[in-house]
Formats: C-alpha cells, structure tokens, sequence
C-alpha cells in the first residue's frame, strides 16, 4: 500500500523525494475523480448545448473595477496559508518529516514565509486589478453556457460532498464519534459516498434552477461523470488502505514477514484470531461476532493473483493491524488475516458500468433516463457489494441492513420511477404534438 506518494514513487520508480509524504495517495486520487468527473461533465454539457438542450443564461459584468479589499483580503490569507504551511515545511523540515499529516493540521508553520507571501499575493492581485482597471467602469452583459460554471460546480461539489460524507459517516458510527470528535472530523478516512453524493446534489440542483438550467439534461450529463469518479475515488481507497475493505477471508491468512496472502484451512481462521485477540477486540465485543465467510480462489480463476480474493493491506495510511516484520517507520502494519479487497471489485465494476453509460448516453433519447439508469446500476452495485463489506448494521423489524443497503435500495426504487415518471411523460407530450 501507499499512503502517501512518498512510498508510491519509492516502490514503482525506486526515487526517494521525502517531500512527496504531504501529498496523501488517498487525497490525490480524490483530486484525479474530481479533474475526471469534470472533464466528462464539461463534454457532455456542451454536447447537450449543440442538441440545444442547455441554454446560456446573459449576465451582467462590470469591466474595469479595481481590486475590491474582500479580493486582496481572499489572496492574502491563500498566500499566508500557503506560506505558514507549506513553505514552512522547508523551515521546519525535521518537525515536518516526521508526521507531515500531523504538522498539516497542527498550529506549527513559519510566520515570515506566510506573511512574505500573503503579502506579495495580496499585492499581486491589487497591481494586476489596478492595470486593467477603466477610468470609467464599463458594464455589458455576457453570455454564459452551462459548462462555463463547471468549475463552480466541482468546488460546490466538493465542500458540500465531504460535508455531507463525514456527517453521513459520523451518524453511522456515532460512538466512535463522541469518543473522538476532533479526529473523526479531520481525519482523510471515514467519508460515505452516498452522504456526500446526497447533499452535493442537493446543493447543486438548488444553484442550478437559479442559474436557469435543465436539471434533466444536467442530471445526464452528470451521470457518467459521477460513476468514472467514484471508480477513481475507490482507487485512492485501495492504494492508501484506508479500512473501507470488506469482511475476512476466513480461507486466507498472512504472512506477517512480507505482508502476503497465504492459504490456509479455513478452521485455522480461530487460531489466528486467538493469537492477535488483542487486535480484534478493539474492535469487535466478542471474537464470535468477527465477520468473515471462506472463499478460496476457484480453479478457473487460477490466471489471478490470491490478493484479489484476500488481502492484508500492509503498509495501510490507518495503520492497523499487527507489526510487519523488520519493517521501520509509521507505516509498518498489516491485517492479522486476509479481507476482501472489495474497493478493488468497486474500481472494476465502476469503470465498466462507466463504459456502459458512456456507450448508451446518445442512443438515450429522453431527457432524465439516463439519471434514472445511472441510480439503478449504482444502486445495484453497493447492494452486493455491502454483502461482504465491514459496515454498521441497524435492527428494523428484524432486518439488520447498512446505511448503504438502505440507501441503494432506496437508489434503485428511485430510478425505476424516474425512468417510468419521464418515459411517461415524453410519450404524453408526444400524444399531444
């Protein structure tokens, strides 16, 4: 595993940069489904702006106005941010080096680079400002598209998304989180994506009806894009080992000297279990309730590596398990027993649903079908997989379903009215023309 892009250059490439441990393997391929989704989204919004589907929308502008004090006060605290912060790691590098996450969230930094470089973005954006600035302010409207607002939808998308996936996370696991509030909100794992696909949504169709949009034909646009990102968000999930793995593969254990899956009888899961108790009842109230289910690689899949049923994740960003052998540093854990690797089968599937979607989005002819068959396979998707993924169970009328399974479930139902609710209503309107 990677849990920064320190290890994952030092692995691939044999090139040790010490600098590249601030960057969070995790993080970064956020980052990449954000750049992705983007750029899906940019393209089929302008597809639909050809079809004549999405309209611009004129604004008013005014050209000429100097530097406001919010716009230099805004490029002053970015500058002084990264100052105190990123450039101080130069300063402060034997501090930094040592646990870059921790010095990123901590009070440590350099005053005089964050205020030199604060200063200098805030004068930037006043000289730039004042040099394009008319004796006289000109005011004229201008004609804005709906892929010009991408960017504002990808930032949007962004905070009200990791809002709405932490809080979603820290109601499913609310004794973990009244134990330890302040990690539990900052730290880079514990996101649930259906919490932070629910509120960016709705933060994204409220700003998009002001804009004036099509929320049908936006709704598909989204569509393709949102499954290539979360197959490229799962991968940050498996390459950091973030604990979004599944339950155990009681036919597997691991070899603790190099971090490997191993076969072993499936009855031997108890010893391994009572020899790392310790371990397993930090998390788990009795050694009876560990979920595990044996699945040994079938013969007609003998071409896959055993990782791919049965994983121990080593060198995982959270640090859990047990101490690998003659490993030295903060990333030096691996699982005691193996688990499904289950953001691996995500990645898989994803991209394909994706491929899929991404095949069928021209021959789709009603607006919002599209959305409608997006709920569905996504849906469908995190259901099984929930079958053998570690998550909180609640008790209903004695079912004991994940948020997850709810959630997809409710999914599904909801794209099967979608596309009944539009098909009905195109043939309608087709009756009446």
């Amino acid at each position: 595993m990677y849990p920064n892009l320190y290890y994952a250059f030092r692995d691939l490439l044999g090139l040790e940069i010490p600098f590249l441990k601030i960057f969070q393997t995790f993080g970064f391929f956020v980052a990449i489904a954000f750049l992705a989704g983007a750029y899906i989204l940019t393209r089929e919004l302008k597809r639909y702006e050809a079809q004549g589907l999405l309209k611009g929308i004129p604004e008013k502008v005014i050209a000429g106005l100097p530097a406001s004090p919010a716009e230099i006060i805004g490029n002053a605290t970015v500058g002084f941010l990264l100052g105190f912060k990123v450039l101080g790691i130069a300063f402060q590098w034997d501090k930094a080096s040592q646990d870059f996450q921790g010095y990123i969230f901590s009070n440590q930094g350099s005053w005089i680079t964050g205020i030199a470089l604060g200063a200098l973005m805030a004068w930037y954006k006043y000289a730039t400002k004042k040099k394009d600035a008319l004796p006289k302010p000109e005011e004229k409207m201008v004609m804005v598209m709906p892929h010009h607002r991408v960017p504002d939808i990808i930032v949007m998308a962004a905070i009200a998304g990791l809002l709405g996936a932490k809080i979603f996370h820290n109601l499913e696991n609310w004794n973990d989180f009244v134990q330890d509030p302040i990690s539990a909100l900052l730290s880079f794992s514990g996101l649930t994506f259906y919490g932070g696909l629910i509120v960016a949504a709705i933060v994204i169709i409220s700003y998009a009806r002001k804009k004036g949009f099509n929320i049908r034909a936006l709704i598909d646009s989204a569509a393709p894009a949102l499954m290539l990102a979360y197959a490229i968000g799962r991968m940050g999930c498996h390459f950091s080992g973030d604990g979004d793995w599944g339950i155990y593969n009681s036919a597997y254990g691991i070899d603790s000297n190099t971090g490997h899956s191993v076969k072993m009888a499936p009855a031997a899961f108890n010893d391994v279990v009572q020899k790392n108790s310790s371990f397993f009842l930090q998390q788990y109230s009795s050694v009876d309730k560990i979920p595990h289910a044996a699945f040994e690689k079938p013969a007609a899949l003998g071409f896959l590596p055993d990782w791919f049923f049965a994983y121990g994740y080593p060198h995982n960003v959270i640090k859990e398990g047990i101490q690998l052998a003659g490993c030295e540093g903060q990333y030096c854990k691996v699982l005691p027993t193996a688990v499904y690797p289950t953001p691996l089968y995500e990645i898989i599937v994803c991209l394909v649903l994706f491929g899929l979607l991404w095949a069928i989005r021209k021959k789709v002819k009603i607006p919002g079908v599209i959305f409608g068959i997006y709920l569905i396979l996504n849906g469908v998707e995190r259901f099984f997989i929930e079958k053998i993924r570690v998550d909180t169970r609640y008790d209903i009328f004695g079912f004991h379903p994940t948020q997850a399974e709810i959630i997809s479930t409710l999914l599904v139902i909801g794209g099967i009215v979608l596309i009944g609710y539009y098909r009905k209503k195109n043939s309608a309107a087709n009756t009446l023309s």
